[in-house]
């Protein structure tokens, strides 16, 4: 248990923050801090803190050496953006928690209260920790990947093309898959899954406080969908094309390095021509005949005339609401279709079947109830081209007819 006042932990670790920098460093390196290297560090910087470097557990001890405590170590990766990718096995424990935590939701969403806040609450903790671990992991690569293929190390060519392959079928390809929405099994598919449930019952379930967390964990996965994408996008656009570039230009280097320093075998051999020169006009040819020839067309072209045609046309726009109003007035109506045409010549006496049949689309309408009349009888609705014979239909109100 740590003693010390929060704030003077900090102010320490500031105090003294270029020397635990090389601790960390030191750790990255060899994932342990030798008993020698803790004494060799103190001595460069003067510094007598070994105490309050075990008291305030940023170092724990490990056997006789020493390794920083996770939650600092946590820290000073964050900080220096220096992260040490995680293998698909270790970011896979994160979306079997995820999946286990979702089973059981689902399987106890009647059950006790307390129990599915707090798997609720786990639920959300494994969703950071396992988004969290995927955008550290496409950082670390990413960086790993432009300083491999800036070689600034001078690794040789054949390291190189290992060093891609193994980032790439041990790293890189396995993450493209745990992010893949199109591969069943994928953890961001999992996801999709919670989110879907997860947005139904923030709606639908009867404790209020329980629907409050189901919505906090629906917008979280909102973010979390976000997130994961731009990190799938960064892994398929920039990650993998830079790894094929490195394995690619290699090849090329070591061939071509491997031809050199072995010409005395290729004597016999003749090299192929690397550079063809040639030359070419960025224009055609036959420029000044074809444009002449263009230009020639236009030169006894006969003028026109557009007189454009004044008369004027009467277009009848069909004014839905007004005509359900006068409807719901005149409701119950024996005989809707003469209706519809007594109505429409109220406006237009020389009216089209077109604007008949759009009068008539109120038939349709869920407010009311349409029957056939009981008499059997058809009538006709006419204009000066043609003639419609049609059933006698009558409409009612639907809360009428419920009555």
């Amino acid at each position: 248990m740590i003693k010390s006042e929060p704030k003077s932990i900090l102010q320490f670790m500031a105090n003294h923050y270029d020397l635990l920098r090389d601790l960390f460093d030191i750790q990255v390196k060899n994932d342990i801090i030798t008993k020698e290297s803790l004494i060799i560090c103190l001595e460069n910087y003067d510094k007598n803190i070994r105490e309050q470097l075990t008291e305030y557990q940023i170092l724990v001890e490990q056997n006789d050496d020493f390794a920083f405590n996770e939650p600092y170590f946590v820290l000073f990766e964050f900080i220096h953006q220096k992260f040490k990718p995680l293998l698909p096995e270790e970011i896979e424990h994160f979306g079997q928690a995820i999946r286990t935590l979702f089973l059981k939701i689902k399987e106890g969403i009647n059950d006790d209260k307390n129990i599915l806040l707090e798997r609720i609450e786990a639920l959300s903790n494994q969703i950071k920790k396992f988004t969290n671990a995927v955008v550290n992991n496409t950082k670390s690569l990413l960086t790993e990947s432009k300083e491999l293929k800036a070689n600034n190390k001078k690794i040789d060519y054949q390291e190189k093309i290992h060093k891609a392959r193994y980032l790439i079928e041990n790293y890189i390809s396995p993450l493209n898959t745990i992010l893949d929405v199109n591969h069943s099994q994928s953890i961001y598919n999992e996801l999709l899954n919670v989110s879907q449930f997860t947005n139904v019952k923030r709606f639908d379930y009867a404790d209020e406080s329980i629907r409050r967390e189901f919505e906090k964990l629906y917008h979280l996965l909102r973010q979390v969908a976000k997130d994961l994408n731009l990190q799938s996008v960064t892994l398929t656009n920039e990650l993998l094309p830079l790894i094929e570039r490195i394995k690619t230009e290699s090849q090329y280097l070591s061939g071509f390095h491997y031809y050199l320093t072995n010409g005395n075998c290729y004597k016999e051999i003749e090299p192929p021509r690397i550079f063809v020169s040639t030359r070419d006009n960025i224009y055609n040819k036959f420029v000044y005949e074809n444009t002449k020839e263009y230009f020639d067309q236009f030169q006894y072209e006969e003028d026109i005339i557009v007189i454009e045609d004044s008369e004027q046309t009467n277009d009848w726009l069909f004014d839905k609401s007004k005509y359900k109003e006068t409807l719901n007035q005149k409701l119950p109506i024996d005989d809707f279709f003469k209706w519809c045409e007594n109505s429409i010549k109220e406006e237009n006496e020389d009216f089209s079947f077109d604007n008949f049949f759009m009068v008539t689309s109120l038939l349709f309408e869920e407010d009311y109830k349409v029957s056939v009349s009981q008499d059997g009888k058809n009538i006709s609705v006419s204009n000066e081209n043609s003639e419609l014979i049609m059933p006698k239909l009558t409409i009612k109100k639907q809360e009428d007819v419920s009555r």
